[in-house]
């Protein structure tokens, strides 16, 4: 069984873009400064009757009935079962590339069509004014790199609408292979000076300065600034040497050699060389990295030989195939061939550390050992956020400077081995919790920030288009491999936080209400074929882009395509054929009417939804009492998404008759209390939720595996916390 517990990603469309994204697409290449806001028993004995069969529901003292958590299995074989068998089918290693292509498509397709999520949007879309040029980080659509800010080109001024155009022109030519892309020189030859310095926001301060004992992208996006791994994507999409200067692969397809780069160095925040980097430091960056078990390491099941029976059932480490031959030889053996294998080295659990640095600090090795030594915290000092002197770095740039809620300060090292590539001396960031977007606008105008993206919900697309900087700058930001989506809670387990707050109104019987009609297929889907996501979408980036950003499928349609003609189930597949093609395909065959493009509202049908609310009354009968209770916790502080949780109620309310369904709006009145209900509930029994329609996944790597195992059954997936279960 796999193990995972990597952190969700939010959207709460805010001024600045929310970007707490565990597994990459962070959208940072437009410089946009993106500043976020952003007890019930748990029975395993729990009657039948939540579910609309004749066996009765507990009951209280007072003899009411009482609401209990039924077993998470049991729902998710019921909701999700197929899919478990059609993820298995597509993970079978007697496929070919292509055919598992084909069948997670097959598996993607069950995932849709069983409602317990909807996919919403992706990243961008929105409107943007910004002084960076684009595409100058690496452009990839898994993996860590997008965080990647050391090649950003910034001007003094904003980049005009032509100008952008030109830019993209020459970056598209580039990617043809017709002549390079110079950003800095177009900029130059226009009168543009530019700048070395590149400031932006956050609101969720890293916790570790540890890359290896963490899954949230909060942590990861500052500390991938400091440290190089194996490779990394440039910013036309090529996989290029990083510290392994070169790499060769056995003809079995196996085992993978890499040479480490010698002559590069670890230094500590103030700059003074600590230690040269070898394979061993890659060594006991991945034996660590599955000691912790931070949520990174289920990554590797069935890939690195040795490695789940290691972290997962106690054994050897001498039996995984991740070692140091010598000083600058890495040797790392694979359990299958691999395909993607190169393009999972862009995620930060292959990232090294100082083997050196890291056992003078208390560090050991052993996933027991590790958890004993780091619970004593004056013995084990590695990686503290409150000491940036606790870590050591060997990439572009060293931090100097962590405060929780105030600032984040890193500097480039001089000693860096591509110093002449690293285009800033520093990079800021500032704590900002979204709630004054007007003011954030101010400061992005005087130069502070590097860009801003302007929606509607916060005001600030109208400012632009009044004070004139939206015709003459305005621009639509890329979109992105990341999908958010809504969950539907199947088995919720807490109605209100540890103190009362957000707390439901609703009853006992409204609750073992809810939580049957949730559990029924069809009225999962009119609750989902309801929303119309255009309307909601509208209220945060405007009337004129409310479909830009909309995704429909959980994989970006477009991730992969097929390599050669390819055929499963006696349906064949032209080479060139993208994944959400053959997702369609298979919707269609089994008559579900989801449209899986981007930009569109594919699911939004209310005379569809009505209609299946209709056959849903009919399953459940007398089994539940109208109207059903749906719980959506919203930020009060934070006016956009405020906005959203209205249009959410009323389109819902609307479409379905508000006699039958009632979206409640739980006020959350801190950003901490609106994070512990959905982004930080420790499980699915935390989440504090009927609907919550904030949750997103970055991909890892290249491979549809990286978004289809999140909804893997047995706690093995870990968005299925995002439906209650596990």
């Amino acid at each position: 069984m796999k193990h995972a517990k990597k952190l969700l990603a939010l959207l709460l469309a805010l001024t600045m873009v929310f970007s707490l994204v565990a597994c990459g697409g962070s959208n940072t290449s437009d410089g946009n400064n993106d500043a976020p806001v952003v007890e019930v028993e748990n029975n395993d004995d729990a009657t039948d009757a939540q579910t609309g069969d004749e066996t009765e529901a507990p009951v209280g003292t007072d003899g009411e009935a009482v609401y209990v958590r039924e077993d998470d299995e049991d729902i998710y074989e019921e909701a999700l079962g197929e899919y478990a068998e059609l993820l298995a089918a597509a993970e079978d290693p007697a496929n070919s590339v292509d055919e598992r292509f084909v069948l997670f498509a097959k598996a993607e397709a069950a995932l849709l069509d069983s409602a317990v999520m909807i996919p919403t949007t992706t990243q961008g879309g929105n409107y943007a004014i910004s002084r960076v040029a684009p595409r100058t980080i690496p452009y990839v659509q898994w993996g860590n790199d997008d965080d990647r800010l050391h090649g950003l080109v910034i001007s003094d001024e904003f980049i005009t609408k032509e100008e952008r155009e030109d830019l993209m022109e020459l970056w598209r030519a580039a990617m043809a292979g017709e002549g390079a892309y110079d950003p800095a020189a177009y900029l130059t030859e226009k009168g543009h000076t530019l700048q070395n310095t590149y400031t932006t926001s956050f609101a969720t301060a890293p916790v570790t300065l540890d890359w290896l004992n963490t899954s949230s992208q909060s942590d990861t996006e500052i500390t991938v600034n400091t440290v190089d791994g194996l490779v990394e994507y440039n910013n036309l999409n090529q996989l290029t040497p990083a510290l392994a200067e070169s790499w060769d692969v056995s003809d079995d397809g196996l085992t993978y050699t890499f040479h480490i780069r010698p002559g590069v160095y670890w230094y500590t925040s103030e700059g003074t060389q600590y230690a040269e980097v070898t394979a061993a430091d890659f060594e006991a960056g991945f034996h660590h990295m599955l000691d912790t078990q931070a949520g990174l390491e289920w990554l590797i099941d069935g890939v690195v030989v040795g490695g789940t029976d290691y972290y997962a059932y106690g054994g050897s480490w001498d039996d995984v195939g991740y070692k140091a031959v010598d000083t600058y030889t890495l040797e790392v053996t694979l359990e299958q061939p691999t395909s993607y294998f190169l393009t999972m080295l862009t995620y930060s659990c292959f990232l090294p550390i100082c083997q050196s640095f890291y056992e003078s600090h208390g560090g050991v090795y052993g996933v027991a050992e590790y958890a004993e030594a780091s619970a004593d915290t004056n013995t084990y000092t590695f990686g503290k956020s409150t000491d940036v002197s606790s870590q050591v770095y060997n990439g572009p740039f060293l931090i100097q400077k962590l405060q929780q809620d105030s600032e984040i300060y890193l500097v480039k090292n001089p000693n860096y081995y591509k110093a002449d590539e690293v285009t800033l001396d520093s990079i800021r960031w500032v704590y900002d919790n979204g709630e004054n977007p007007t003011a954030a606008y101010n400061d992005t105008l005087n130069g502070t920030y590097a860009g801003i993206n302007l929606r509607e919900a916060s005001g600030l697309l109208a400012i632009a288009k009044e004070d004139g900087n939206f015709d003459k700058y305005g621009y639509i930001v890329d979109t992105t491999s990341t999908s958010y989506f809504g969950g539907l809670n199947l088995n919720r387990g807490t109605f209100a936080l540890e103190g009362g707050a957000v707390a439901s109104p609703q009853t006992e019987q409204q609750k073992i209400d809810t939580h049957t009609a949730l559990n029924n297929l069809n009225f999962r889907k009119a609750l989902q074929f309801a929303f119309d996501k255009s309307t909601q979408n509208a209220v945060v980036n405007g009337e004129e882009l409310k479909d830009t950003n909309l995704r429909n499928m959980y994989t970006h349609p477009e991730f992969v395509s097929l390599s050669a003609d390819t055929t499963v189930d006696g349906v064949t597949f032209p080479a060139g054929t993208f994944y959400g093609e053959i997702v369609q395909h298979y919707l269609d065959e089994a008559g579900v009417p989801i449209n899986v493009a981007d930009g569109v509202d594919g699911w939004y049908n209310p005379e569809l939804a009505v209609s299946y609310l209709e056959q849903a009354k009919e399953e459940l009968g007398d089994s539940v009492t109208y109207p059903i209770n749906i719980d959506v916790v919203y930020y009060s502080a934070n006016d956009t998404n405020t906005a959203q949780a209205n249009a959410y109620k009323t389109v819902i309310e609307s479409t379905l008759g508000a006699e039958n369904v009632v979206v409640n709006l739980l006020e959350a009145t801190t950003s901490e209390d609106f994070y512990a209900c959905g982004y930080r509930a420790a499980s699915g029994e935390d989440g504090n939720f009927d609907m919550f329609y904030g949750s997103g996944w970055g991909p890892d790597y290249g491979d549809p595996s990286t978004y289809l195992d999140t909804f893997a059954g047995e706690g093995a997936g870990y968005m299925t916390k995002v439906i209650g279960l596990f």
